[in-house]
């Protein structure tokens, strides 16, 4: 049981954010982001935030993971009061690079058949 204890925080923590995201975000480039995944120390001492935006290239990437920055202290008092937790998870913004990834693998596997086909 304890063991699960932090995938249920990781999600609670991941459905707050989102929500700040949408409601209180001041900032326009936080108001574009989405939370893809939140993953949790076993000690929820800290907390890595996968997030993604839905278009934009690297210097929209690179601006909002600045307003994150900036905004990571007001962003864990928030999520600390929300969820009532005893010790509020640091909290560190990572770009999401799995559907890039995804899609690389993707592009790969479609190419390695169409060779196959050509033979």
């Amino acid at each position: 049981m304890a063991d699960r204890r932090p995938e249920r925080v990781a999600h609670l923590v991941q459905a707050e954010l989102a929500a700040l995201f949408l409601r209180q975000a001041n900032d326009p480039r936080l108001r574009d982001l989405t939370v893809t995944a939140v993953r949790m120390t076993p000690d929820l001492g800290l907390a890595r935030v996968y997030v993604r935006t839905l278009g934009g290239g690297a210097e929209e990437r690179a601006a909002a993971l600045r307003a994150l920055g900036r905004a990571a202290a007001f962003l864990r008092g928030q999520v600390g009061r929300a969820l009532g937790l005893r010790i509020t998870p640091e909290l560190r913004f990572e770009w999401d690079t799995q559907p890039d990834t995804a899609r690389r693998v993707d592009d790969l596997l479609r190419a390695a058949a169409k060779d196959e086909d050509a033979e």
